[in-house]
């Protein structure tokens, strides 16, 4: 009879049972996404009658995000394959039950539907008001949309032609605003797919993107507001898998998707030129022209409301700006004209384009390596032109997956939830002081994570976070944090 001889060097030692398993990983994120959607259908209840308020919900479902990014960070390793399943089944519920409930943060996903429906009966869509009588025609059978419309007697659409034709085709299948809302969430689920493709080639588990599904910003925002930002969203995340793949002519195609949805994404096309290319700048002009072609026929119009709206929003004469605001607050400078912070703002992002083609231009660059000025072109015009409404931070988010930064991540969380406090007035001295709160909090995140990264003390703690990924896979510089 033989006798098998266990070798103690091929012999695993059986984990404590105080370690950390998978299990318990899908067990903290179950017990988290639960209760995020209990706190997503409070959000909505608050709308009908006052029980913890917005800013209770809001600040209630910042913690469990938090947390529940706290927990893959504790170990990152530390799932299986049910995780996933788990991350896109919670983000998905979120989405549905706020999916189904009236827009009430924002009334803008009417004007898309209406857009679209103004197509639909072959009318160029910057050429009318839509109180003009040329239109009245069209308010009786969607007079849901017409009385919800925010600025409807002296707007014209704002919106530029990418978002006009996706308009178009939202509602020749349904012109209602739930399923325009729909469709806002199926663009989320696009940018899912971009950020997963990107992770792995990174060699970034796929489970990161937690970052993006579970963000109450966007489960707020997109799902129960329906904002156009998840079309930028979804195309820029393919313009920077492509640019990273280096794809030129479907790097211009999707840029200019992106910037043809709302313009501010241009800001981004120093950082995705490559030296020597010409093929993505032909496409973006070529596409762009193409685009737009259609709607020439309203001449001047087809801009939109985009001159009422700089000067509604305060942007031509400095009053949009906080940081101009806070430097004519110092003595000596309450004269300050805005064209000296346009001055200021010019400098920054000339500096940002160096950046950029010196990044493009070096031998030894990675693929990658365009991320940072870009992820920089984005924060700089965000903090720059200080807007007002959350949303319009959504299109740093699948930034802070691909470059994951204390800073970043500090504005659009602060912002979301100063947007739902009595200071969230949007001018005067109320949205003066929520300003001075939100960059308060971002001033201080850049110093503490700026100071955290160069202590030799914290070094190890930052290399813990690291994502880990299997060794046969090539591991990408980017860091937690």
């Amino acid at each position: 009879m033989s006798v098998s001889v266990l070798n103690p060097q091929t012999m695993e030692t059986p984990a404590h049972w105080s370690e950390l398993r998978p299990w318990h990983t899908n067990l903290a994120l179950g017990l988290i996404g639960f209760a995020m959607i209990c706190f997503t259908r409070q959000m909505i209840s608050e709308h009908d009658h006052f029980t913890i308020g917005y800013s209770g919900a809001s600040s209630s479902h910042l913690v469990l995000y938090f947390a529940a990014v706290l927990v893959f960070l504790i170990k990152p390793s530390n799932v299986d394959r049910f995780t996933f399943p788990i991350i896109l089944g919670f983000a998905i519920a979120a989405r549905l039950a706020a999916l189904f409930a009236p827009p009430f943060l924002s009334s803008d996903v009417y004007r898309y539907a209406w857009d679209g429906v103004v197509q639909h009966a072959h009318i160029n869509p910057y050429r009318y008001v839509p109180g003009d009588a040329a239109l009245s025609f069209l308010r009786a059978p969607h007079s849901d949309l017409y009385e919800h419309m925010n600025r409807r007697d002296y707007a014209h659409t704002i919106y530029p032609p990418v978002a006009q034709l996706f308009f178009y085709v939202i509602t020749f299948l349904s012109p209602s605003v739930t399923f325009m809302k729909m469709a806002m969430v199926l663009f989320e689920g696009l940018t899912m797919y971009g950020l997963i493709l990107l992770l792995r080639e990174f060699g970034i588990r796929r489970e990161w993107t937690i970052v993006y599904a579970w963000s109450p910003l966007l489960i707020w925002e997109i799902g129960g507001s329906g904002h156009v930002d998840s079309m930028i969203m979804a195309f820029l995340t393919f313009a920077i898998l492509f640019r990273y793949r280096r794809k030129p002519v479907l790097t211009g195609a999707f840029l200019c998707l992106a910037v043809l949805t709302k313009f501010y994404p241009l800001v981004l096309f120093p950082a995705f030129y490559q030296r020597g290319d010409w093929k993505m700048p032909t496409t973006f002009a070529c596409l762009a022209a193409l685009f737009y072609l259609p709607y020439l026929s309203a001449g001047k119009l087809v801009l939109g409301f985009l001159g009422g709206y700089v000067q509604e929003e305060g942007i031509s004469s400095g009053q949009r700006y906080f940081l101009l605001d806070w430097t004519q607050h110092v003595p000596g400078f309450a004269k300050l004209p805005s064209a000296a912070f346009l001055i200021f703002a010019v400098a920054v992002f000339v500096s940002l384009g160096v950046w950029a083609w010196r990044t493009s231009c070096r031998m030894d660059s990675s693929r990658a390596s365009f991320i940072p000025p870009a992820n920089g072109f984005a924060i700089a015009l965000m903090l720059l032109f200080s807007p007002h409404y959350p949303w319009y931070l959504a299109w740093l988010i699948p930034f802070v997956v691909l470059a994951p930064s204390l800073t970043a991540v500090t504005y659009i969380s602060a912002l979301f939830y100063l947007c739902t406090t009595a200071l969230a007035v949007g001018y005067g001295p109320k949205q003066y002081h929520l300003n001075i709160l939100l960059y308060s909090a971002v001033a201080v995140a850049f110093v503490v994570e700026l100071t955290l990264r160069r202590l030799p003390q914290s070094r190890s703690w930052f290399r813990r976070l690291h994502i880990e990924v299997p060794p046969t896979r090539p591991v990408h510089p980017l860091r937690i944090l």
